[in-house]
């Protein structure tokens, strides 16, 4: 596999190989934060299908690996670039504080600009304050605020 990156400081592209480590991972994470999860054998044939494309990019960092992004292109309406979606991000409870979650949102920013993206949005809980404090560091903004416009509200609803 390509995404075998030591240390805390880099983060690696992963392959279609790769999709049981990625499905342990959104496993895990989904069970840590009480989140449905179909179980990691699920994700796993979820995601070897997904990368197989060229819609959907997995980014791992740490040796096992420990934490993992998940990078949605869709064509922009506005430019000929595309957009990119941080549909995911987690790093594995004993490794966060090691800038893993830094180093897979830079490598994230580097592959959405080598994509031919030429924006990145993403959500997040009001308070999961460090990812918040992470995703503001790397220069995202929080539209809110009355200086900034109106408060920007996100819907979803299962179809």
């Amino acid at each position: 596999t390509t995404w075998r990156c030591r240390g805390s400081a880099s983060a690696g592209r992963a392959d279609t190989a790769d999709a049981p480590e990625v499905g342990r991972l959104h496993h895990d994470f989904n069970t840590e934060f009480d989140t449905f999860t179909p179980g990691p054998e699920a994700f796993t044939e979820r995601y070897r299908e997904l990368m197989a494309t060229e819609h959907l990019v997995v980014l791992l960092a740490g040796e096992d690996p420990d934490g993992f992004v998940v990078l949605r292109f869709r064509g922009a309406l506005t430019t000929p670039a595309l957009e990119c979606y941080v549909a995911e991000l987690y790093v594995r409870p004993q490794r966060r504080g090691e800038r893993l979650g830094r180093a897979l949102m830079l490598a994230a920013i580097e592959t959405a600009r080598a994509e031919g993206a030429d924006y990145m949005d993403l959500g997040t809980s009001e308070d999961d304050v460090a990812a918040r404090a992470l995703y503001e560091s790397l220069g995202f903004r929080n539209w809110e605020g009355p200086s900034e416009g109106p408060r920007n509200l996100f819907y979803e609803r299962e179809l």
